[in-house]
């Protein structure tokens, strides 16, 4: 199961799993979002390579218009993918409390 919000302030908040199976109305809906955009993952159990490529395609999108997409919220088990796959490098990371 997965949904995401995008509200109008440019917060989006992800629950559940991103697989390549919802990566198609992830990025539908993050295809909305301009400017600089914080996506709340506190409720985000599950992250895969396609996940992976929606948060980057997103992310390039945004920096080609001076924006630039913040993760927050990050879990540890996410943190570890976004580490081992070199992501941590692209986005800006706040791990959770």
């Amino acid at each position: 199961m997965f949904s995401i919000d995008v509200e109008t302030d440019g917060r989006a908040v992800m629950v559940g799993r991103l697989d390549a199976s919802q990566a198609a109305t992830a990025q539908q809906a993050l295809d909305r979002t301009q400017g600089d955009v914080t996506v709340d993952c506190s409720a985000l159990e599950y992250l895969s390579s396609a996940g992976l490529g929606v948060l980057l395609k997103t992310q390039k999108r945004l920096m080609a218009a001076k924006g630039g997409l913040r993760l927050v919220g990050v879990n540890r088990a996410l943190q570890e993918i976004f580490t081992y796959s070199g992501f941590d490098k692209i986005f800006q990371i706040v791990p959770a409390a």
